[in-house]
């Protein structure tokens, strides 16, 4: 997504997505709300639409009206949304805590997506430095990575093994000499029709 910045003031990405954080909170109804899928598209789009409005400085006043009378008229919904969520996000890191050795790829995922992690302690996983809440939880540990087919055969600073590297490593970017060769031939002739 490319947002254009208005005057170049601020993280125009940092304001892009405390503006989307605010309207999840507040338009956080889902696909049972609705009757029809169309209904829920069309509701989608409307967030959509005025969350690009306020992000580029559209109708600012107009919108944030919109938004106050629909948090008005829909309060409640809005507060028991906020309460299922947090009670899914409570059920899900208690669920964690007790088995986190079955943790699925599916659970640590979303887990991980809100500041949950799959299972404290668990070698290898990801946990986050601040989780909301103030739980401090141990960092992953492991062995740092090792080079397959064991120790490195191109170890030395003599000539030939600087150019191995070399090669090696443009192979490993995709790169070979004939490749850069015929590019410049490529160029060269294309240049010449011009």
């Amino acid at each position: 997504m490319v947002v254009v910045g208005s005057g170049g003031s601020g993280n125009a990405w940092a304001k892009e997505m405390t503006l989307r954080r605010r309207m999840a909170s507040i338009f956080n109804k889902t696909r049972e709300h609705f009757p029809s899928l169309k209904d829920y598209n069309d509701y989608l789009e409307e967030v959509e639409d005025m969350t690009f409005s306020l992000i580029e400085g559209f109708d600012v006043d107009k919108i944030e009206a919109k938004i106050a009378r629909y948090q008005q008229e829909n309060a409640e919904q809005i507060y028991l949304s906020r309460a299922k969520r947090a009670e899914d996000l409570a059920a899900a890191l208690k669920a964690s805590r007790m088995n986190p050795a079955k943790a699925g790829p599916s659970d640590t995922a979303a887990g991980s997506s809100q500041g949950i992690s799959g299972g404290a302690g668990v070698q290898g996983q990801y946990a986050p430095a601040a989780v909301p809440g103030g739980l401090n939880q141990p960092r992953p540990t492991g062995n740092a990575p090792q080079p397959i087919g064991g120790s490195d055969p191109l170890h030395g600073y003599d000539e030939e093994t600087m150019r191995l590297r070399a090669e090696r490593g443009a192979r490993a970017g995709g790169w070979t000499a004939e490749l850069g060769k015929r590019r410049a031939l490529e160029e060269a002739f294309n240049s010449i029709f011009v």
